[in-house]
């Protein structure tokens, strides 16, 4: 199965090894990787903070960069879930909307893909530890993908899964929201960590990086000992102890 990736500007930028543990286990489910070099920001950022024309730009480039491609795997669900907002946007557009909605169709996130495409709940992953998963929004709520992420995490031999107080509420990252209203961000971040910290979890799992570098962040400056896991990273560990993983 061909599969291109969508690596995100995060990963692309600050979390490298997010990438690579992504395709690593994607290969190692038999798929066929490529990464195609066109690719920019899905213009999330832009399309948010109201400049619908700039980032109209960007999405058109995304549409073309993954045009020949079978399916687009991201390891972000806030990315992948706006790309399945290009349709609304080019509704109407000869030029743009069957492309927009030839997009949607074969873009998926990363834990998304494998369980609902690829139909796989046990990858082989071990991890010997305790752990918390925080949920993003945009996944759960806009991607509208609440399962996937557990279904993969319950089979990782080793791992304990504990839940996570109130784990539908924002960490306070939300993009440029946490440049915006700084004041309030933080103190959603402070209570995301709070409910992180009464978990006793030496590892907080989650499938954006945006929340955890945001929640990741936090927690070290407030002193505790908490490794943060990109869920591509957990699910590339086998027969080892955590490592790799993102600094906290």
């Amino acid at each position: 199965m061909k599969v291109s990736i969508f690596s995100t500007c995060l990963v692309d930028l600050m979390t490298p090894n997010v990438g690579i543990a992504m395709v690593e286990v994607l290969e190692r489910l038999g798929c066929e990787i490529d990464h195609p070099a066109s690719q920019v920001c899905c213009g999330q950022p832009a399309y948010n903070s109201g400049y619908l024309e700039d980032s109209r730009l960007a999405m058109k480039n995304m549409m073309l960069a993954f045009e020949h491609s079978d399916y687009v795997v991201g390891p972000s669900g806030s990315c992948i879930a706006m790309f399945h907002e290009y349709p609304k946007i080019f509704k109407g557009d000869p030029n743009w909307e069957l492309k927009a909605i030839a997009l949607k169709e074969k873009a998926y996130e990363f834990t998304q893909f494998i369980v609902r495409v690829l139909g796989v709940t046990d990858v082989g992953a071990s991890l010997e530890g305790t752990a918390t998963y925080h949920r993003s929004c945009h996944m759960t709520r806009l991607l509208g993908e609440r399962e996937t992420p557990f279904q993969l995490l319950e089979q990782v031999q080793g791992l304990q899964l504990e839940p996570l107080k109130n784990s539908d509420n924002c960490c306070g990252f939300g993009g440029t929201f946490s440049v915006k209203m700084p004041e309030i961000s933080g103190q959603m971040v402070d209570e995301k960590c709070g409910c992180v910290v009464d978990t006793g979890a030496d590892i907080l799992i989650s499938a954006d990086m945006g929340c955890l570098l945001n929640i990741g962040g936090r927690l070290s400056r407030k002193g505790e000992p908490v490794k943060i896991m990109h869920i591509a990273e957990v699910l590339n560990q086998q027969n080892t102890a955590a490592k790799g993983g993102s600094p906290t």
